[in-house]
C-alpha cells in the first residue's frame, strides 16, 4: 500500500531530516520525494510517496496522529492518504460537452484515478451523455431570481454524495460568494486563457476577429474572485492567419479538455499545495 503525505511549513533547517526520519522509523520505504523551499515566502513544501518496507500495512490514521508530533515541530500543515483511494468527484456542465466527455471517457477507462459520482447541470443537454456512462444526471435550471435555491440545490447534491472535488467543466454559471466558499479548495474551473481580453459570448470568435497567434487554456482552483483563483495548470497552442474561427474553437477546446484532465489529476494525485493565491504543483 502506498502513501502520499503532502505538507506546508515554514522553512527552516532539519525538515527533511525529521519527515524522512519519521518514515524511516515506521517501516517505510521512500518511491518519490520532492520538495521546494520558496524564497519569497519563506515557506517549504513537500510531497512523499511512500510504502512499508516489508508485508506489514502502514495505517494512515496511526500514521498521522504519531506524525503529528513532528509536524508540532515545524508548525506544519500536513495530511497523509492512501494513493489507493479513489476520491468522489462531482462534475457540473452546461451547453459545450467536450471537457466533460474527456473526463468520462478517462474515468471510465482507469486512467483518471477518480470516482465520478454524477453530473449537474443548469441545461438538460448532456443528459444522455451521462446517463449512458451510468451516473446520475441532477438537471438544476437556474434564473436570476432563483440562483440561491439553485445553489442551495447544488449544495444537497454534493453533501448527500459525498463529493470531495467538484469540477467546473464549462458549467457558465458564476457562483455566487458564499458558495465559492464553501467549496474553497475543492472546486477546479476550466476556462479560456483570453480572460480579460475576449469576455463573454464566443470568445474564439472574437479572437478570431482580432488576429491572436496564440490560444490557449487555464485551470484554477475557484474562490469568490471571478477567474482570480490559484492557477494549476495552463497550456497554449499557436495559431496563425490561416486558422478559420471554427477551426480556433476546435484546437481550444482540445485544449481545455487536456489542461482540465491534468489539473484534475494533479489535485487527487495530492500533487497540488497552495502558496497563497498560487499553487507548488509537484508534476
Amino acid at each position: 500500500m502506498t502513501h502520499v503525505l503532502l505538507a506546508s511549513c515554514p522553512d527552516a533547517p532539519g525538515i527533511s531530516a525529521a519527515v524522512t526520519g519519521f518514515i524511516a522509523q515506521s517501516n517505510g520505504f521512500i518511491l518519490d520525494s520532492q520538495q521546494h523551499g520558496d524564497n519569497a515566502t519563506g515557506q517549504f513544501f513537500l510531497r512523499i510517496a511512500f510504502k512499508s518496507a516489508t508485508d506489514e500495512t502502514l495505517d494512515v490514521d496511526s500514521l498521522t496522529s504519531r506524525f503529528a508530533a513532528v509536524a508540532k515541530q515545524f508548525a506544519m500543515r500536513f495530511g497523509i492518504f492512501d494513493a489507493k483511494t479513489r476520491p468522489q468527484m462531482l462534475i457540473a456542465v452546461s451547453r459545450f460537452g467536450h471537457c466533460l466527455n474527456d473526463l468520462l471517457h478517462r474515468w471510465r477507462t482507469g486512467s483518471l484515478p477518480v470516482e465520478i459520482v454524477g453530473v449537474v447541470s443548469n441545461h438538460d443537454d448532456m443528459r444522455a451523455l451521462v446517463e449512458w456512462h451510468g451516473l446520475p444526471y441532477h438537471h438544476l435550471p437556474i434564473k436570476a431570481d432563483t440562483k440561491a435555491a439553485q445553489e442551495q440545490a447544488f449544495r444537497h447534491i454534493i453533501e448527500a454524495s459525498g463529493a470531495e472535488l467538484v469540477v467546473l467543466a464549462r458549467y457558465m454559471q458564476i457562483l455566487s460568494a458564499e458558495f465559492s466558499t464553501f467549496l474553497a479548495g475543492r472546486c477546479i474551473n476550466i476556462h479560456h486563457s483570453f480572460l480579460p481580453s475576449f469576455k463573454g459570448a464566443k470568445p474564439y470568435h472574437q479572437a478570431y476577429e482580432r488576429g491572436v497567434k496564440l490560444i490557449g487554456a487555464t485551470a484554477h482552483y475557484v474562490t469568490d474572485d471571478l477567474d482570480e483563483g490559484p492557477i494549476i495548470e495552463q497550456d497554449v497552442e499557436r495559431v496563425d492567419h490561416g486558422w478559420s474561427a471554427s477551426q480556433l474553437v476546435e484546437a481550444g477546446q482540445d485544449i481545455e479538455a487536456r489542461v482540465l484532465a491534468r489539473a484534475v489529476r494533479w489535485h487527487v494525485e495530492r500533487r497540488v499545495l497552495r502558496k497563497g493565491n498560487k499553487t507548488v504543483v509537484f508534476r
